[in-house]
């Protein structure tokens, strides 16, 4: 009999939570399998079988906190498929319902009643739990007003079923009210591992770093204008679409070379310029926002900035992105303007020291250089940057240089 224990995930990962098994008691892995899929900090991971054999036991639900070199099951290696009756369940069953018939036990659960269980709507935890304390899900009464049985309301149930029956108290003359923590309908959600240590390392940039956020805007005309003429050419050729974040990364590669600073980061007294450009993209996805890294963007052309773009994008819809996407950006881009916002303070995507927000295009009404008024596309564009190591002069600098190339786009072939 072998255990199946959490592998070593990478160097900043010591635990996690079971998302999903991916298998089931009895059935036949092979080694190299994957057999459950654990919600990290970062990513979901699929942990893979370290054997061949059949699944006997499962010994952590959906839901449950796992950490490195925990056993989760068991496999057989010398078992076969289908060996393992599910819990052992069908002689306990038929001994269960005569047991009851003949004393029938105050007990809120049988084995039969365990049966009903499978109808309940409960979370993967409260289904643990009713199994610690022999609670029959069907008994539970949830508060939730969907209907949703939670641990909380297990222990209400194990509580109450353990009770020392008592005679009913004489009615008071003004009962007080019962406290309550709230008077309307609320539902309470466990937030994600993900979601919990993207709001910890939100807390935490804006306590550990002095994080500043300076404001300009770019008339988008020339790119819109170069877009329209090589849209379908730049798709024939190169099978993507010629999106406006590759004008961005390009711009801001071609400024952080002129403002290395903002390409760097603090670790104790030092500051490592890094000259390298590993841009990170900030996606949306269901679970939060990850931000993945564009390799050497510096070295990479419009078609492929697009196109390793995409390739990012749709792993982390998929949610198929691994540590080495998110790991080791220099600097971030974030456009909430997909999301129609006209403007935002990005924050610092620690430990980098600056983050360009993009935001949504609008038709505004612009003072021309001969004071003739033109209708223009606009965009505001902010730069977030760490105070303690970058300037507001330089930051503004680098806020202009984008600025710059962006309302001059061919210099990004040039500068870029």
């Amino acid at each position: 009999m072998q255990e199946i224990k959490i592998p070593e995930l990478a160097e900043s990962i010591t635990e996690g939570t079971i998302a999903e098994w991916l298998v089931k008691k009895g059935d036949k892995v092979e080694k190299g399998d994957a057999i459950v899929e654990l919600e990290t900090d970062k990513v979901n991971v699929e942990v893979n079988s370290d054997f061949s054999g059949v699944i006997t036991e499962i010994l952590q639900d959906e839901g449950d906190d796992v950490a490195v070199g925990d056993v989760i099951g068991k496999i057989d290696e010398n078992g076969t498929a289908g060996s393992v009756a599910p819990a052992e369940e069908a002689p306990k069953k038929d001994e269960a319902k005569a047991g009851a018939e003949e004393s029938k036990p105050e007990s809120t659960e049988t084995e039969e009643s365990n049966n009903t269980n499978v109808d309940v709507i409960a979370t993967p935890a409260a289904r643990k739990r009713a199994r610690e304390l022999n609670i029959d899900l069907s008994a539970v009464s949830p508060r939730d007003p969907l209907g949703r049985v939670r641990p909380d309301d297990v222990e209400a149930a194990a509580q109450a079923a353990s009770a020392p029956k008592q005679e009913k108290p004489a009615k008071k003359e003004n009962p007080a009210p019962a406290k309550k923590e709230f008077d309307k309908p609320v539902e309470r959600v466990k937030m994600t591992r993900r979601r919990q240590t993207i709001a910890k390392n939100l807390v935490s940039v804006q306590q550990e770093s002095a994080m500043l956020t300076t404001f300009n805007e770019v008339d988008m005309s020339a790119i819109m204008n170069l877009r329209k003429q090589r849209k379908d050419k730049f798709l024939e050729k190169h099978g993507v679409k010629l999106g406006f974040m590759s004008f961005f990364t390009k711009a801001v590669v071609g400024a952080l070379k002129e403002f290395p600073l903002l390409n760097a980061e603090i670790q104790g007294n030092e500051l490592v310029i890094k000259k390298f450009y590993d841009i990170g993209i900030a996606v949306s996805t269901d679970d939060g926002l990850v931000v993945p890294v564009v390799r050497d963007a510096d070295r990479l052309t419009f078609a492929g900035i697009e196109q390793e773009i995409a390739n990012l994008g749709k792993k982390a819809r998929d949610n198929k992105l691994g540590l080495s996407d998110l790991q080791g950006g220099t600097f971030s881009i974030t456009n909430g303007g997909i999301f129609g916002s006209m403007m935002s303070t990005p924050i610092l995507n620690a430990p980098q020291v600056g983050i360009l927000g993009m935001h949504s295009i609008q038709k505004r009404a612009v003072v021309m250089p001969d004071d003739s008024i033109e209708v223009r596309p606009m965009m505001y564009l902010a730069v977030s940057y760490d105070h303690r190591i970058v300037d507001g002069k330089e930051a503004v600098s680098f806020l202009v240089r984008i600025k710059e190339m962006l309302e001059d786009p061919e210099t990004l072939l040039l500068e870029g």
